[in-house]
């Protein structure tokens, strides 16, 4: 099991390492355990965290009212609730890194 993610009562918790600035956004695998997301936005005023949690949504085929910061607003470490109780969430978090 990737140790990214956790489920949680209303879905799961995802443990992220951003690197903001980057060409595109786009999954980058895995740093230590947390899931590696490079995003195209710089570090200023939450934009890279709004494109985090509006990538995220699109990515794992949610709502983006389902995707919401609940720790490191202003660090690379970040954590993600993803409030979805639906069966193929856990194949779509396992999918983003193929052999974890």
């Amino acid at each position: 099991m990737a140790d990214f993610f956790s489920p949680t009562s209303q879905g799961y918790l995802l443990k992220i390492h951003v690197v903001p600035g980057a060409r595109q956004t786009a999954v980058a695998g895995l740093h230590g355990d947390r899931l590696k997301v490079k995003v195209a936005s710089p570090p200023e005023k939450g934009r890279a965290n709004e494109e985090l949690l509006a990538f995220l949504a699109r990515l794992l085929e949610v709502p983006p009212r389902a995707v919401h910061l609940t720790s490191g607003a202003a660090s690379r470490a970040k954590v993600v609730a993803v409030d979805d109780l639906s069966p193929d969430l856990r194949k779509r978090l396992t999918a983003l890194v193929p052999n974890s």
